[in-house]
């Protein structure tokens, strides 16, 4: 097995064995808001400082849900709306394996997420800029850099830039 072989499965099964809580279920009686912002870059706020401890943004993160354009820290006690600014997690690496239809993308967030691009993760162009799908309609705006890399992965099809990952294929757009 090669080391992005080995690298795949071991990001690949740390995300499996991440437990997330299950707070699609939880119905807390107990809503509110709190002072917690994520910017453009991703990076945590409470009330107007900046969340310096990784393990806790990264806690925090898991217990994170959108309902339509609004999101909320939940548990099963209670209910608190965040603001942020466009979506709440950066990816920020990229690993490929394969080539062609085999080819597999796999990306990794500034909060400790790890996915492949594909049916389940899909990647799409807003304004111009690459999102990836993370998990119940939480979203990771693509870096740059990382787009970058992801262009060099692309293949020109009737003048729109293609990827492929796990069988699926996603346009980053026109380039005429």
């Amino acid at each position: 097995m090669s080391y992005i072989d080995d690298l795949f499965e071991t990001l690949t099964q740390l995300q499996q064995g991440k437990r997330l809580p299950p707070v699609h279920l939880w119905q807390p009686a107990h809503t509110g808001v709190i002072d917690i912002r994520i910017d453009r870059e991703g990076a945590w706020y409470h009330e107007g400082t900046r969340i310096e401890r990784q393990p806790l943004v990264d806690l925090f993160a898991t217990i994170l849900r959108r309902e339509e354009d609004d999101y909320f820290l939940v548990t099963p006690g209670e209910k608190m709306q965040i603001q942020v600014a466009e979506v709440p997690f950066i990816a920020v690496d990229l690993d490929v394996r394969g080539e062609g239809a085999a080819k597999q993308m796999l990306f990794s967030t500034n909060v400790g997420d790890y996915v492949i691009a594909g049916v389940e993760h899909p990647i799409t162009m807003r304004d111009g800029r690459p999102f990836l799908h993370i998990r119940d309609g939480l979203e990771a705006r693509i870096q740059r850099s990382v787009f970058y890399r992801l262009v060099e992965e692309g293949a020109l099809e009737n003048d729109a830039l293609m990827v492929r990952s796990d069988g699926e294929v996603f346009n980053l757009g026109s380039v005429v």
